[in-house]
């Protein structure tokens, strides 16, 4: 799964977002409705409360951003136990210098959010924030 966002003023709102789902034929538009599969509702909670951290935990920090892509790949064994989840995100500011401090700090919120707190951790595991 991938998204492409762009935010307005003045907390990192989204102004304008995107996202796609991998799949056999290639990258779709993601559409959820009641009768989409439970673990594809799932991995898009994951992915849309970690963006949700990312860009409001930015705004704490006064990075304010202009546009954003991010990406989840979540990998399971045959019987769906996660044993692999990676979530990045490569963030265009409009304003704000990130130090090594505040990129640290907001990766860590983003282990914060309800959906990953309540989950229980793949063996391989990494959250991931660039800003430029």
């Amino acid at each position: 799964m991938r998204l492409n966002c762009r935010y307005q003023d003045p907390d990192n709102t989204i102004a304008d977002l995107d996202v796609e789902l991998f799949t056999k034929d290639g990258w779709i538009p993601l559409g959820l409705s009641e009768t989409s599969p439970g673990f594809l509702i799932f991995t898009y909670s994951v992915f849309t409360c970690q963006h949700m951290y990312m860009r409001l935990n930015c705004a704490e920090r006064g990075l304010m951003l202009e546009s954003s892509t991010g990406s989840i790949e979540l990998v399971t064994s045959e019987d769906w136990k996660m044993q692999k989840l990676h979530v990045e995100f490569d963030g265009k500011l409009k304003s704000g210098s990130p130090t090594g401090d505040d990129i640290d700090y907001i990766t860590g919120r983003m282990g914060q959010c309800p959906v990953s707190v309540n989950m229980q951790h793949p063996p391989e595991s990494k959250a991931e924030l660039r800003l430029s």
